[in-house]
């Protein structure tokens, strides 16, 4: 395998954009794109600058001229694609969920280990700097031990009735939407930097609109918005709100870690700093290499006061996908399919509480 590594992406829509930016970053070539027709093949390889639209998502796997796989489709394709894949001994980074129930989910992280493949599901918010310095000092004791853990994922694109979106039928999009979508991404961060792990949840949805569309209306059966309190295994207790019909909020991920002796709170529409309280004095960490852990300045791409996002996180998970691929040293931390399961049995348990009225214990 060249060092090189050659990329196909399966699917043109912004998340394939971001991918195609985060396989250059990493030293990457975008060789093909994949797509629904041939026709909107053509149309995203122009996009991104690939050489070739493929046929067929099956034409672009099987090709000898593709290393990596990324999969950039609507839910409901991801295991058949990411199945194939798996099957023909390639690399996989898929878009989460995973699959739409953690049997799924299950199956592709048994077939990527009898395979012996590499994985990865974006969870690129682990690579924020500011994250990594939370995780180093908590991880330190720093904290103490951790008592409540709670926070939110707010959005505002779905807030009018007249929003639509192919996540809202469940046939595509999945059983659960704004969990599965956006809330896994708060569990999983929370977890990644805390070293918990949520056990049992108790969970409310709420659908906002009965119906949407601008002209044409459709029925809709999948949360706009929930909330989950919850207890980790370490002994904490938590909640989160997640909801993608909150106004003005664009996309922040918000959560606060509360110990013992210190607090650590982190906002991802302000990424370059972390609110460290404490009983007799708060402060304010800002994103520098001179100021952070070794572990969280290694991810600092940028000088002091030039703003990292999401973008950079992506290209440092790529990166990091890329590096396990050819051998080399890859970041500790790195979320695989077997995190795409976790996100999957979360979701599932979620659901189940919801349903059930009643607590329900997370099987993984």
């Amino acid at each position: 395998m060249s060092a090189q590594l050659r990329s196909g992406i399966v699917g043109t829509g912004f998340i394939g954009e971001v991918h195609s930016r985060a396989v250059r970053a990493a030293g990457g070539i975008v060789v093909g794109v994949a797509a629904a027709t041939h026709e909107l093949a053509i149309e995203g390889a122009a996009k991104v600058g690939a050489s070739w639209a493929a046929e067929s998502a099956a034409a672009l796997i099987e090709s000898d001229d593709i290393d990596v796989v990324h999969i950039c489709t609507p839910n409901a394709h991801h295991l058949a694609i990411a199945e194939l894949a798996l099957k023909v001994g390639k690399p996989v980074i898929c878009e989460k969920p995973l699959a739409l129930s953690g049997d799924d989910a299950q199956y592709l992280v048994d077939l990527a280990a009898s395979n012996d493949v590499v994985t990865g599901v974006p969870f690129v918010y682990r690579f924020y700097p500011s994250v990594r310095e939370a995780r180093s000092r908590i991880s330190a004791g720093d904290a103490g031990n951790l008592r409540v853990v709670h926070g939110s994922y707010l959005q505002d694109w779905l807030s009018s009735s007249v929003d639509g979106n192919w996540r809202i039928d469940p046939s595509i999009g999945g059983p659960s939407r704004a969990f599965a979508d956006i809330g896994v991404h708060w569990c999983d961060l929370m977890e990644f930097t805390t070293g918990h792990r949520i056990v049992r949840v108790s969970a409310r949805l709420v659908t906002a609109f009965a119906q949407r569309g601008a002209q044409e209306l459709f029925d809709v059966t999948t949360e706009d918005a929930a909330t989950v309190i919850f207890e980790t295994d370490l002994g904490a207790i938590g909640s989160v709100v997640v909801s993608q019909v909150s106004p003005g909020r664009k996309n922040r991920l918000w959560f606060e870690l509360d110990g013992a002796n210190a607090s650590y709170t982190f906002d991802q529409e302000l990424p370059d700093s972390l609110w460290i309280g404490g009983r007799a004095s708060n402060q304010t960490i800002m994103r520098s290499p001179d100021t952070l852990s070794t572990e969280a300045a290694r991810y600092c791409v940028l000088p002091s006061g030039h703003p990292q996002g999401y973008q950079d996180c992506f290209n440092a998970f790529v990166s990091a996908v890329y590096a396990r691929v050819l051998g080399r040293a890859s970041a500790e931390g790195l979320p695989t399919f077997s995190d795409g399961l976790r996100a999957a049995r979360l979701t599932d348990a979620v659901l189940c509480s919801a349903a059930t009225d009643a607590w329900v214990e997370v099987s993984l």
